[in-house]
């Protein structure tokens, strides 16, 4: 009678081999995670920016830091049927003329910031609703890369006339005045819907510096800019340059 044979057991892998498989299934399951989070991310971070078209954000990171350190703030949303329309083309001829004109990013305005060695003028009305918004101030890489991210996607799923709306209520006025609403309040003592031209362009012009220049006392420099932000916005309502945001 044949004797039967033993099945021969597998020989293992040598132990370099088994180590080096091991750490290869480890960075794929990694490599896997990781992406399925970065997607997870970014879909909640679009639901985030989709939100904000319907519901009025609540505010931003350096409002919230503001009141802290203040106290309290003022800040009162208002509706953009509310609002003067001159209110609405004096901001965009003071701080972003071509608004209608670009996707988030004004690459004239930035290219002629690098040529003068400045970031001043380069930032859109978007870019800091974006900021003011989601994220918060600074110069950091981390904050610059996220707000190059958000602002393609409030721009897809905004209208523009929202983004203004928003930009109005959340913008410093004066130190722990934010928005139109209470700005209009404080300076000149009446609804942000009976705005004139002069007193809209006076509060424009303290955009850029807000908690060092006063719409409600302002210095000669300050009348001189909002002389020039009274004809740029009567210049963008008839180049048609406010029409994105105009009913």
């Amino acid at each position: 009678m044949a004797k039967k044979s033993r099945p021969r057991k597998k020989k293992k892998p040598p132990l370099h081999r088994r180590v080096i498989e091991r750490i290869a299934d480890f960075i794929r399951r990694v490599w896997r995670y990781t992406l399925l989070g970065l997607v997870g991310l970014a879909a909640l971070l679009v639901l985030w920016v989709a939100l904000y078209r319907f519901v009025d954000p609540p505010g931003g990171i350096y409002m919230w830091q503001e009141s802290r350190r203040l106290g309290e703030i003022q800040q009162s949303w208002v509706d953009m049927e509310q609002i003067a329309p001159v209110m609405a083309r004096s901001v965009v001829a003071a701080e972003d003329a071509n608004f209608c004109r670009h996707w988030g990013f004004d690459m004239s305005a930035i290219r002629q910031a690098l040529a003068e060695g400045s970031g001043r003028g380069a930032s859109t009305l978007s870019q800091q609703v974006v900021k003011n918004v989601f994220l918060w101030q600074g110069r950091s890489w981390i904050r610059k890369a996220l707000e190059a991210v958000i602002t393609p996607m409030v721009e897809i799923l905004w209208p523009k006339r929202r983004i203004i709306e928003v930009y109005l209520n959340i913008a410093e006025f004066g130190e722990g005045v934010f928005g139109v609403e209470a700005a209009s309040h404080r300076h000149f003592d009446r609804d942000p819907i009976d705005l004139s031209a002069r007193q809209a362009a006076l509060l424009a012009a303290v955009l850029p510096a807000p908690q060092v220049r006063n719409a409600g006392r302002p210095t000669d420099w300050i009348q001189r800019r909002a002389a020039a932000i009274v004809d740029g916005a009567a210049t963008i309502d008839r180049d048609d340059r406010a029409a994105c945001f105009q009913p």
